[in-house]
């Protein structure tokens, strides 16, 4: 990119609610990227993040949501971002590499330059001068690097060819195979459906060793969110950045005319929090949320419209939109060796569950609109 007028687009793949289903019963409510993580929308970070890179143009989201379900986000974050967003709505799932390509037209308008064990994901071996990528694996099954793929790329245009090649050679392979054998019939099963192509095995791996892709090394935090659990664990990352990057984004409070605030918490300003509460480390409160007198809230993520009566506890947990805790309630989850993608790593309550005075959940799964009068532990309750 030599050019330094050279505009930037960048493109967040938010894929859809057919994967979201490990996300339940959050998901019912909210698409996943939508999910608030440290007081922001989860896809909010990484947008906030595109506004650093220079002569960013606009920022894409593509998807296959429906385009109700982000309309109001993508206002409200253009507003207050200053940058373009919009989503787009795939027809159907096309993969990494096919969503992209789908949308190349609108992408390339005004043609602007489209921007914990490693073998969960994919792995890199790149040249350490160079940092060429040599060789690319997805999920190997015996250790091939520590370098893993984080999912995030800087494409010139050429990356369209590329996806198109893919669509040529599937298309060829398609007419190879309309013959009546059995074996053709059986390769035509076990292949790709067409039209889907994925920027990891389809386009990485065959780029790999070509002196066409490089890496840029980051040691940065990153983590896949693929429980409910997993969404405490990075509120905490982002309550942690937030020290360094947006200190005033960050509750303070002595528990004198305000609550006694311990370590990275966030509070939204419209909720009200007594001020004999204990509220911290890594707590993240939403909007309108009202929190009692002598409640104490540890490692948890309560979302909009909550209210949390008189010396409850919440630890590692996450509490659902209206949902009510008595007095004295407890809703807590031990995570196993600080495993939090557990199945029941963490308790989540679901929207407009009442747990009554008293009553104590521990390591549960609860589903919307459920009233619990007798304590729970390690159940999921349908």
């Amino acid at each position: 990119m030599e050019n330094s007028e050279e505009k930037v687009v960048a493109v967040i793949m938010v894929g859809g609610p057919t994967k979201g289903t490990r996300f339940r019963p959050l998901s019912f409510n909210t698409p996943e990227p939508l999910f608030p993580l440290a007081g922001h929308p989860m896809v909010h970070h990484p947008i906030s993040a595109c506004k650093k890179i220079p002569n960013l143009a606009r920022v894409f989201m593509i998807g296959f949501y429906e385009e109700r379900e982000f309309s109001l986000f993508v206002s409200s974050i253009s507003n207050e971002l200053k940058v373009p967003l919009r989503y787009l709505k795939e027809d159907k799932p096309h993969g990494s590499a096919g969503g992209l390509y789908h949308f190349r037209d609108v992408i390339m308008e005004d043609n602007p330059v489209s921007a914990e064990s490693a073998h969960q994901f994919g792995e890199l071996v790149a040249d350490p001068i160079t940092k060429e990528l040599l060789h690319y694996t997805e999920k190997p099954e015996t250790f091939v690097s520590d370098l893993i793929n984080c999912g995030v790329y800087v494409f010139t245009p050429e990356i369209f060819t590329a996806v198109e090649d893919v669509f040529t050679t599937q298309q060829d392979r398609a007419n190879l195979l309309r013959t009546s054998s059995i074996e053709a019939v059986h390769s035509s099963i076990r292949a790709t459906p067409q039209g889907f192509v994925r920027l990891d095995q389809d386009i990485l791996s065959p780029l790999a060793g070509k002196r066409q892709f490089y890496t840029y090394e980051t040691i940065d935090f990153w983590e896949q969110i693929n429980t409910p659990g997993m969404s405490v664990k990075c509120s905490a990352l982002y309550l942690s950045q937030f020290r360094l990057t947006s200190p005033h984004l960050l509750a303070v409070g002595d528990g004198t005319k305000s609550a006694s605030i311990i370590g990275d918490v966030y509070v939204h300003p419209s909720a009200k929090v007594h001020p004999t509460a204990k509220i911290g480390p890594n707590v993240s409160i939403s909007a309108n949320v009202r929190v009692g007198a002598g409640v104490r809230l540890i490692s948890c993520i309560i979302l909009d419209d909550v209210e949390i009566k008189e010396n409850a506890v919440v630890m590692h947990s996450i509490v659902g939109w209206k949902s009510s805790l008595g007095r004295w309630s407890r809703v807590q989850a031990s995570p196993a060796n600080g495993d939090y993608s557990a199945r029941l790593g963490v308790t989540i309550l679901g929207e407009a569950v009442t747990v009554e005075d008293e009553v104590v959940v521990t390591n549960s799964i609860v589903l919307p609109n459920k009233i619990l009068n007798v304590s729970v532990q390690e159940e999921i309750i349908l």
